[in-house]
């Protein structure tokens, strides 16, 4: 011994050259590692099999056991083809690899050279996170890909179970890919689809054409989705949509918490409230299920759909909450309003739908000596009547869908243009005004306390007479046919009428008088007109489908010509057909015997699957 210590020592090249050459022997050897019987109750031949094939039984106290590299498999019975490194397992097969895979089957074909299985009958892979069960099972070890195309169920505990016609499971990745037929059933819901990707170790999905996932309060649609079923949590995109108490939420990337019972969406966004009869769009939207409220903005847009009449609602930002028993609309920041007979704009409406009370209300932090404050004080029209103040109350019948009546409280201001002359007003102003509408037209208006009047008075051949100028405790005007048909000063204080020439021109506008036409929207579109200009974020988007990889490729194909190449004089077992049933009844008698006759395994599937992919690769 101290004689090879000096040796080495003394020799450090040899010593290194030694290393090397042992290591590369190693290596060849493990490499060439064949299939081993660690255990078998009894060893026998049949020439009936295939010359050199060794036939292994189980006895009484264990089964057949044969490892190869890092796989055990444990049978009742076995065929052993030595000169192939080729074997085939039959009764209460298990093959397991370390602590993280285990297969059971009635019967398994397995291949030392190939490292591919098959396994038929009964077949049950279990790993960490899932158990699959399926009739057929396909098995490449060096890719750790597993596959079937006979049916299969997976079951997870905290995610449910996925059923489907084609799957596949990457070990390495903890990943399934499953096709055609994709079901997953939870406690919670129904999860349809056609293509999913999912993880056993975190319970992602990812969901892939047209896709439904179905619960007891909800319904989701999309064509590209992802879904945690940890904690139920999803993305969802491509015409993505979800349904819940009559009430359907769209747009082009939806957010979904099922346990918070909240969704948020981004760009193109539509809420559709059939109950309600209301649609709301925008471009990033907030919905609480639990609360039935939503908040929308980004060119937000509310509508109240109406048998004849429709009523359009567009702000920054748009707040609905409440049942359908008391609906409540909040709309704020450059708040408009738009029908074809009514018009309004301020800085904020309150709309109360179970009242049919709207209120466009000026926002205190506006004060008098704002150089906008004016501007920004609501504003309503009523076909050619324009009123302001501080605060308007438009009141509706619910019932008949008509405007009833409103009001105009502190400076009001009720503006008509005078259609004949160039740059005439008739203006009504005082502390309150209440008016009322008949078949939705303004026809009476009472003005309450220190009401002030200019009016263009003129004969029934609409020559002006003169322009009126008067003051009183309160005015009542009648319109008829969008034009002043009466005025009645209660209480006049002062007035005269004065004819046009001796009218003084400092004296055609009252103080606070803002004609504001030009900002009366006159269409749906007109609601936007003054918006900023919109900037959308850019939706990132959930990766595309990418088709999975064939069991049977070119590698595989390669794997099986090379496997083959070693014994050129005998079949290619790990290309032969398989069986499709076992060669005899199962399970197994107690007791076997070496003397038990074993039939030749009929033609199976295997190299069938090779000739059915080369054939499609050939077309």
């Amino acid at each position: 011994m101290l004689f090879c210590i000096k040796y080495f020592a003394l020799n450090p090249l040899k010593n290194l050259l030694f290393l090397l050459c042992f290591s590369i022997a190693s290596l060849c050897f493990a490499q060439k590692q064949t299939i081993t019987v660690k255990y078998s109750g009894s060893l026998s031949s049949d020439p009936d099999i295939e010359d050199g094939a060794k036939v292994f039984l189980r006895d009484k106290s264990q089964q057949v056991h044969f490892i190869h590299k890092g796989a055990d498999v444990f049978c009742d019975k076995a065929i052993y083809y030595e000169d192939q490194d080729y074997l085939e397992a039959f009764s209460n097969v298990v093959m397991k690899q370390g602590d993280s895979i285990n297969m059971t089957a009635k019967y398994v074909e397995y291949s030392g050279k190939t490292q591919m299985a098959f396994a038929r009958g009964d077949v049950v892979l279990t790993e960490p996170q899932s158990v699959l069960t399926t009739d057929k099972l396909y098995y490449d070890r060096n890719r750790q890909l597993a596959y079937y195309d006979t049916k299969g169920k997976v079951v997870r505990d905290s995610s449910g179970t996925i059923t489907s016609q084609i799957g596949r499971y990457y070990m390495a990745a903890s990943k399934y890919q499953f096709t055609q037929d994709v079901v997953l059933v939870n406690p919670q819901y129904t999860l349809n689809t056609e293509r999913l990707d999912f993880f056993t170790e975190n319970g992602h999905a990812y969901l892939f054409g047209p896709s439904t996932i179905v619960g007891e309060t909800s319904k989701v649609y999309c064509e590209r989705g992802f879904y945690n079923t940890n904690n139920d949590i999803g993305h969802f995109q491509r015409n993505a949509k979800i349904d819940y108490d009559n009430r359907t939420v769209e747009g082009d990337s939806i957010y979904f918490d099922r346990n918070k019972s909240f969704a948020s969406a981004t760009n193109n966004i539509t809420v559709t409230d059939t109950i309600n009869k209301s649609i709301v769009r925008g471009h990033y939207a907030e919905v609480w299920r639990a609360k039935d409220s939503i908040f929308i903005t980004k060119r937000a847009l509310a509508i109240t759909v109406q048998e004849k009449d429709s009523v359009y609602l567009h702000s920054d930002t748009l707040m609905v909450t409440g049942n359908a028993e008391n609906r409540i609309t909040r709309a704020y920041y450059n708040a408009k309003l738009y029908k074809s007979d009514l018009a309004g704009k301020s800085d904020s409406i309150h709309v109360n739908h179970k009242t049919g009370l709207t209120q466009m209300i000026n926002l205190s932090r506006f004060s008098s000596t704002d150089a906008f404050a004016t501007k920004r004080k609501p504003v309503l029209w009523n076909l050619g009547n324009q009123m302001t103040g501080d605060t308007i109350h438009v009141i509706s019948n619910i019932e008949t869908e008509q405007l009833d009546s409103l009001k105009v409280f502190n400076n009001a201001f009720l503006v008509n243009k005078d259609t004949l002359s160039e740059d005439g007003y008739n203006q009504i102003k005082g502390q309150r005004l209440i008016g009322l509408f008949r078949d939705n037209e303004l026809y009476n208006v009472d003005i309450i306390k220190n009401a002030e009047v200019i009016y263009y008075s003129r004969n029934a051949e609409n020559e002006l007479v003169g322009i009126n100028k008067s003051k009183s405790g309160s005015i009542n005007i009648k319109i008829e046919e969008q034009a002043i048909e009466e005025i009645r000063l209660i209480q006049q204080i002062d007035g005269q009428l004065f004819p046009e020439s001796q009218f003084p021109k400092s004296g055609k506008r009252f103080r606070g008088f803002d004609w504001r036409g030009e900002e009366r929207p006159m269409s749906v579109e007109d609601l936007f007109k003054d918006d900023p200009p919109l900037i959308l974020p850019k939706i990132k988007g959930l990766e595309d489908y990418v088709p999975p990889e064939e069991f049977i490729d070119d590698s595989v194909n390669e794997r099986i010509e090379e496997a083959g190449k070693a014994t050129p004089n005998k079949p290619n077992k790990a290309a032969r057909n398989l069986p499709t049933q076992p060669s005899f009844p199962l399970p197994l008698k107690p007791k076997l015997e070496a003397t038990d006759t074993i039939k030749k395994p009929s033609k199976g599937t295997l190299k069938e699957a090779i000739k059915v992919k080369e054939k499609t690769k050939d077309q």
